[in-house]
């Protein structure tokens, strides 16, 4: 029916669009495809879904670097630890990657 229907896009669409990790297909509805860039690479991404959604998705488990030089990765995912702050290219605005909304076209670097 209409629902294996929208499954079969989700998944062409994910192949299209280069999403290298596994995602969820079932039963789930996506926005609309779009594309962000991460450190100058662009990964393909869903309108609705949260940077550090995007980024994990992309396997890019690092966020930032700490004041040694070593990575930091993804730690609560609701918006307390910080351990997530990019910087967003457009503004040098430093955000919680956990807590923004991907946009298409969005520049984050993650050495900000």
């Amino acid at each position: 029916g209409t629902r294996s229907a929208l499954a079969r896009t989700l998944r062409a669409s994910e192949r299209v669009h280069g999403m290298s990790a596994p995602r969820i297909s079932q039963g789930v509805m996506r926005g609309r495809p779009i594309a962000i860039t991460v450190d100058g690479m662009r990964i393909a991404c869903f309108a609705g879904e949260t940077v550090a959604a995007v980024m994990l998705a992309a396997d890019h488990i690092a966020f930032r670097m700490d004041t040694r030089g070593h990575e930091r990765g993804m730690f609560c995912n609701m918006g307390v630890c910080s351990e997530c702050l990019v910087t967003l290219v457009a503004s040098g605005r430093r955000v919680r990657a956990c807590l923004i909304e991907a946009h298409d076209g969005m520049e984050v670097t993650t050495h900000g």
